[in-house]
């Protein structure tokens, strides 16, 4: 079993409603071929085929040069001629929601925007539903008894004293958390809690925001991933100081958010790059999650995603409109300086990104999607499209996707199109090699035969060998948004 979640707990942990799921559309054959399929490996090795790919359970059994007069016994063979087959996606930072703007969503819309778009692993760095939510989800998941890709469940922890830390660490090991996201700390209670994460086998990613401890500290304490961006200028600056203007405010998100871009400018070049060489030399990953961001930059684009009016629930976009009681929810006086300074900071972070990777440095895909006009989903895609925009060729994207987040999960079976490799892959239709938006669920205009017709997207996400029809999970999501829109006009007449 490839994923350590366990199974027999010492202690009977009460499942919340939320937890309680419609059964999985997926189906595992004993034995599936994908036939004539051009193969991208995930290592960062080109696309070769066309390919016949044999599955047998949960496992890749074999692959072989395509041959037109080869028959296969076989329960199932998909068609791949024309299409592409990859690794399956790993989302790093992952929220799943089941609340959101204080209103219910459909249990499965989350997970099937994810299986949707070729998403087969996702790291859940904490729940608004809880740990033991998405460490019950995550063991119904490797059953196949839910839609839903497999969850490396996270957990948040904070504690105000280096001994409550280590005994909230223990007590998220034995209800089952895979790994801990951490926010701001103490310095004190980050060594505890970085000691007894070491001691329990639970690695850490850090969301560092500002604090006394920024990249390098927090990288000598041994934690695995460093999520977005904070704390490496910071430990660039030469006075070690923010320079901020006086009326800000950390807990004013439109400060916070505004000033955050000057960050990048204020670090010292020759620093960053000792702070990026020590990241590269202590194992650290780096998940940078552009995309959550990009309504900084271009807020009108933001608003008027197209996939909106088809997959966005009516709460989601509400959450996303400015009011001050909500987390990322800031824009109320955006201006056009503003999204200057953000662009400014992304042409900096981006070559940083990209030299830590030229540096031997791993990158990986995270979303963080359901904040700041960021969908299930479609965010992921966004992210690798923005990872092309660092620079990245898109072989390397695609690679940052897969086997990069294998890697930062320590999943040695995944990621990898390979014989005796867990069969996590998907079928698109489509080169994402040539356009990376063939992956979107609302696929791409083609020209062909004097007509404008529209294809790409992932047809078919295999997880763990159990297939998922991803257009027809795409049709649900926007079955779930229709009767939700009816209903709020419903009550507004």
């Amino acid at each position: 079993m490839r994923h350590p979640i366990p199974f027999a707990l010492a202690v009977v942990l009460a499942v919340p409603a939320a937890a309680q799921m419609p059964p999985s559309s997926g189906v595992r054959y004993d034995r599936l071929v994908i036939r004539n399929a051009n193969v991208i490996d995930g290592t960062g090795n080109p696309m070769r085929g066309p390919f016949d790919i044999v599955i047998e359970g949960s496992r890749i059994a074999s692959i072989r040069r395509h041959r037109s007069d080869r028959t296969f016994e076989a329960d199932r063979v998909i068609d791949a001629s024309g299409m592409t087959v990859m690794p399956g996606i790993i989302d790093l930072h992952g929220h799943t929601m089941f609340r959101i703007n204080g209103e219910a969503l459909p249990r499965d819309y989350v997970y099937k925007l994810w299986l949707g778009h070729g998403i087969t692993t996702i790291r859940d760095p904490g729940s608004g539903a809880g740990i033991d939510t998405m460490v019950h989800h995550a063991r119904l998941s490797l059953r196949n008894e839910i839609t839903a890709p497999t969850i490396i469940p996270y957990a948040t922890v904070f504690a105000d004293t280096p001994e409550e830390i280590r005994e909230r660490v223990r007590d998220l090991v034995r209800r089952g958390a895979q790994g801990l996201k951490v926010f701001q700390n103490r310095p004190d209670v980050w060594d505890a809690l970085a000691d007894e994460a070491r001691r329990q086998g639970l690695p850490i990613a850090t969301d560092m925001k500002i604090q006394e401890y920024d990249a390098l500290d927090v990288t000598r304490l041994g934690v695995r991933t460093i999520e977005h961006w904070y704390g490496i200028p910071d430990a660039a600056i030469p006075s070690g100081v923010q320079d901020f203007p006086d009326f800000y405010s950390y807990d004013n998100e439109l400060d916070r958010f505004r000033w955050a871009a000057d960050l990048w400018r204020q670090a010292d070049p020759d620093r960053l790059s000792a702070v990026i060489d020590s990241m590269v030399a202590r194992g650290v990953t780096w998940d940078p999650t552009f995309a959550v961001y990009e309504a900084n930059r271009d807020l009108t684009r933001a608003r008027n995603l197209p996939w909106f009016e088809e997959y966005a629930m009516p709460n989601v976009l509400a959450f996303f409109e400015p009011d001050p009681r909500r987390h990322g929810s800031y824009h109320f006086d955006w201006t056009t300086a503003d999204e200057i300074m953000w662009r400014n900071s992304y042409r900096i972070w981006m070559h940083w990104v990209r030299e830590f990777a030229n540096r031997g440095g791993n990158v990986t895909v995270g979303s963080d999607a359901g904040f700041i006009y960021h969908l299930y989903g479609f965010g992921t895609i966004r992210e690798m499209e923005l990872h092309q925009e660092a620079g990245f060729h898109p072989l390397e994207v695609i690679q940052h996707a897969t086997s990069n987040g294998a890697r930062a999960l320590g999943l040695e079976q995944t990621g990898v199109i390979r014989p005796g490799f867990e069969a996590d892959l998907i079928v698109v239709d489509g080169n994402p090699l040539h356009n990376l938006k063939v992956l979107y669920g609302t696929g791409v205009e083609a020209y062909e035969n004097g007509q404008l017709v529209r294809r790409g997207g992932v047809q078919f996400t295999i997880k763990d060998g159990i297939v998922f029809d991803a257009q027809a999970l795409l049709a649900d999501v926007r079955e779930m948004v229709r009767r939700a829109k009816e209903d709020v006009a419903d009550a507004t007449r």
